[in-house]
């Protein structure tokens, strides 16, 4: 049988990233949990992360880089309104 898993997976994964980052600031393990809790499945680093490069890339997110507790720090991404106007887009499209 043929895995059609990231093709799918490329169409929803942006729209669902704005929609997780319209919930508040996160950061990408924060995420990859939220989207595998949701019903997604793992997302792996080699997907999310690319794809949240596009977001930031199209102004959708902003990126930054926060001090982590006692570790090494990590790169939080927030939604911009111009992101939440895409995903609005996205959503009167799937509609």
């Amino acid at each position: 049988m043929i895995e059609r898993r990231p093709n799918w997976l490329r169409g929803v994964l942006e729209p669902c990233l704005l929609a997780l980052l319209r919930e508040g600031p996160a950061h990408g393990y924060e995420l990859a949990g939220r989207l595998e809790a949701a019903g997604l499945g793992t997302v792996p680093g080699g997907s999310l992360y690319p794809a949240l490069a596009r977001l930031a890339e199209r102004g959708a997110v902003v990126a930054d880089w926060q001090a982590g507790d006692g570790g090494p720090g990590r790169k939080v991404y927030a939604i911009t309104d111009d992101g939440r106007r895409q995903l609005a887009e996205q959503a009167d499209a799937w509609a």
